[in-house]
């Protein structure tokens, strides 16, 4: 799949301040070039100077790829749609899959899409305090286990310690008495 830098700066890069490391200078920088052409530049060149994040999002700048890239959207989400707790999510990716393979009309797509999001809105708030306190439980189990271990590492230095005054002992008396 290609594309242009034309096509790359029309849909806004990141990165395009002079003087940034990032995105759009990042990828003139690779290319050894100061400006936008219509010379045709392939997504795995972007890949191997850019990376991942910014070959996937150059994607929209590629012309006739916008089936194959919603496709992949829905298999990337597909992936963790076991986390999806509302219903309206899942419905939303069934909706985006057919409207990339014509059959579903935008305004169903954009129904689904305010449904996903209501979804995220009302479910966000809930699913944090879950989250923060699953997080809180887990911080307190892991500082009772240090402690725990640290009492322990105390309990058998000392030991170690005893064991070791008691042994000396031991053997200087034996020492003295063979001595005597």
């Amino acid at each position: 799949m290609n594309t242009t830098l034309n096509l790359i700066l029309a849909a806004k890069p990141c990165g395009q301040e002079l003087g940034s490391t990032t995105g759009w200078q990042k990828l003139l920088a690779g290319l050894d070039k100061t400006g936008p052409d219509d010379e045709p530049l392939s997504l795995i060149r972007i890949l191997d100077i850019n990376g991942l994040d910014d070959a996937i999002w150059a994607v929209r700048a590629t012309p006739g790829h916008e089936r194959p890239a919603r496709l992949l959207a829905v298999d990337c989400a597909r992936e963790v749609q076991y986390l999806m707790t509302d219903p309206r999510s899942v419905a939303a990716l069934d909706v985006t899959e057919r409207y990339a393979n014509g059959l579903a009309t935008e305004a169903e797509l954009a129904a689904a899409r305010a449904a996903a999001r209501a979804a995220a809105e009302a479910t966000t708030e809930a699913e944090l305090a879950t989250a923060r306190a699953a997080a809180r439980a887990a911080a307190e189990a892991a500082r009772a286990t240090a402690e725990a271990a640290a009492w322990a590492a105390w309990a058998a230095a000392w030991a170690a310690a005893w064991a070791a005054a008691w042994a000396a002992r031991v053997t200087a008396e034996a020492a003295a008495r063979a001595a005597a």
